[in-house]
């Protein structure tokens, strides 16, 4: 009986000293229950991307990925109807996004006329990750994609219900007739998604 009882307690206790992530991502079940402030004020609430897939990028002004900004523009105004895209200027890569909110905003509109929502400035890697951050890169990690932000422009997709989908990498251009042959398979991978 002593056994049982024991044994009993012990899962108790073990229930309440979750790892951190693990604990966190039981308490959030969906990318919606997010909400983050916005670039330019405001907040982006993403439970209303309900019914659309969403695509969540980490983005840099002074990187060699940053004119994906204006393929990243080009997918959103093709597909709006099926297609979300949230940017979220980091600098966490080689010192890349150095400005503050208003740089970034004026930079975005001026040299690629952003008009997809994007959130301030955040930290995706690291001891000061974004809460988001921390949950989309967990839900990568459990679909067997380790360590998946490796630089600027890495890419989540989630589908229209919330679940994670897949990554596609700071390389990985999403434009038609991609001359790159690993690039033309994430963007065909994109589009096959959206149809």
């Amino acid at each position: 009986m002593k056994t049982v009882f024991y044994a009993g307690f012990s899962l108790l206790l073990f229930s309440f000293i979750l790892p951190s992530s693990i604990s966190h991502t039981m308490k959030t079940k969906t990318i919606y229950e997010f909400k983050v402030p916005a670039l330019t004020g405001g907040t982006i609430d993403f439970s209303q991307f309900k019914g659309k897939k969403l695509l969540i990028v980490n983005t840099a002004s002074k990187c060699g990925n940053t004119p994906q900004y204006e393929d990243l523009e080009n997918l959103y105004k093709k597909y709006k109807d099926k297609l979300v895209i949230v940017g979220f200027p980091a600098n966490n890569f080689g010192a890349q996004e150095p400005g503050d909110n208003s740089d970034i905003a004026e930079f975005c509109k001026k040299n690629y006329g952003v008009t997809f929502p994007v959130a301030a400035k955040v930290s995706v890697k690291g001891e000061d990750i974004a809460p988001i951050y921390k949950y989309i890169v967990g839900l990568a990690e459990q679909s067997g994609f380790s360590d998946p932000i490796k630089w600027n422009f890495t890419k989540f997709l989630f589908d229209e219900n919330g679940k994670f989908v897949t990554v596609f990498f700071n390389r990985d251009r999403l434009i038609p007739d991609n001359p790159d042959a690993k690039g033309k398979e994430a963007y065909d991978k994109l589009i096959s998604y959206l149809k």
